[in-house]
């Protein structure tokens, strides 16, 4: 039985009108009590973020250098390459990191979303809902807003020839036939409007270039706030072997065309750019550890930090043993293609290896998060990135993998004095 404490919860949360879904297959999707970081805790995810966010600039810068990479290591397909190399090397605005802390204070990354990151809503109000019985405590995320229309705005100018003052409209472009994320699209509408932004929502099939000039639903854009992932405008593929194939396997030409060709004139900016096609592709991980030296000597202590040994699925000589690895398909996001050997069965785990398809699958070391004091739940902190600096948090917990039935709770943290984390 639902306690009347979280249908109270709940009702608050809907009447906020960001929120539509306090419950998930009949659970309850979020925690009342919020976890609380000691100041030093959360300053020490926060650069670990940043310096992650430099590795992977100097990834983008690597392979604008060399873009043999995109074939021999990555395996892009023809439209995958057309993104990257019409981004030139951009690739950041905002993005998500998934940090753990581990029983030994260090911190490691599982995945960085660096092409459609989410969270924001929930991240913003429940904080807000949290601090107000909390004064002795303060909300990291309460300077979200003003950190990511600076970067949008920031974008702008420096994306848009002759580009001077503000945006003449931002599309804000996602799959409209998808529910999860709209609290996310009416908390950027929300932002944007409050600053007097122009905001028009629509899919990618409702963009068209007509006369030199980018529209979305019939009207002129020159933002396009891209939450509609790259791996989706491009051909698509199935990473299982066994897997049926899409019922729309093929590109986006025709948006597509339109969005690159504006970004090209620069009539128009794409934030986040389309050069996540490569950020986002886990084999990036394995391409840290295959190729370190290619690295500064910073971003290498970075690798060797926060990023678990990572490899491709076809370098490895020998069958990865289940207890000590992590399965992991390229574009696989929120635990969707990802097989935990140590939390699966040797018959699951070995008809797993048998039936990735070749090329698209990355081994990731297995590590043990520490979880909440007094509880099983392993915090997954989704630390924001916007213009490289550490901008707030989104934390989910879950007894294993995250996914979407893990719960979200507030984080707030303790000022100034670092009281661990609860």
């Amino acid at each position: 039985m639902i306690p009347q404490s979280y249908v109270s919860f709940a009702e608050e949360l809907l009447r906020s009108c960001l929120i539509n879904d306090p419950w998930v297959e009949g659970r309850e999707r979020f925690r009342i009590d919020p976890v609380v970081l000691g100041a030093t805790a959360y300053e020490r995810l926060m650069r670990s973020a940043e310096g992650i966010g430099r590795v992977y600039e100097e990834l983008a810068r690597i392979v604008l250098r060399e873009p043999q990479w995109l074939d021999t290591f990555f395996h892009l397909t023809p439209y995958q390459k057309l993104m990257w190399l019409a981004s030139e090397g951009r690739w950041h605005g905002i993005a998500r990191l998934d940090l753990f802390v581990l029983n030994d204070g260090s911190i490691r990354m599982c995945e960085m979303n660096s092409d459609t990151p989410s969270g924001e809503a929930e991240a913003v109000l429940l904080n807000r809902l949290a601090l107000r019985d909390r004064s002795a405590l303060r909300d990291p995320n309460a300077d979200l807003e003003r950190a990511f229309c600076s970067m949008v705005s920031s974008c702008h100018l420096a994306g848009i020839r002759r580009g001077t003052g503000r945006p003449q409209r931002i599309g804000i472009v996602y799959p409209t036939e998808m529910t999860e994320d709209l609290s996310m699209i009416s908390l950027y509408e929300q932002w944007f409007e409050r600053r007097g932004w122009p905001v028009g929502l629509g899919s990618p099939f409702n963009l068209l270039r007509t006369h030199g000039t980018l529209t979305l639903m019939g009207e002129p854009v020159d933002v396009i706030l891209r939450h509609y992932k790259t791996d989706w405008w491009g051909e698509r593929y199935p990473a299982w072997t066994d897997e049926e194939e899409f019922a729309d396997p093929d590109p986006l030409t025709g948006p597509l065309a339109a969005v690159l060709q504006s970004e090209l004139d620069r009539s128009a900016v794409v934030i986040n750019p389309f050069g996540t096609v490569l950020t986002q592709n886990k084999l990036a991980m394995a391409f840290f550890w295959r190729f370190p030296e290619k690295f500064s000597p910073a971003a290498q202590r970075a690798i060797r930090s926060f990023i678990p040994e990572t490899y491709r699925l076809e370098d490895l000589v020998s069958t990865p043993d289940r207890t000590n690895w992590v399965l992991k398909s390229d574009y696989g996001c929120e635990g969707d293609e990802v097989v935990v050997g140590p939390w699966v069965s040797d018959d699951v785990w070995r008809e797993s290896l048998e039936k990735a398809v070749p090329g698209r699958w990355v081994v990731q070391r297995f590590f043990e998060a520490k979880a909440l004091e007094g509880s099983d739940l392993l915090p997954n902190f989704g630390v924001f990135l916007i213009g490289g600096r550490g901008a707030g948090v989104y934390t989910r917990l879950s007894s294993q993998a995250t996914d979407c039935l893990s719960l979200t709770a507030a984080t707030l943290v303790d000022h100034p004095a670092d009281a661990g984390t609860h």
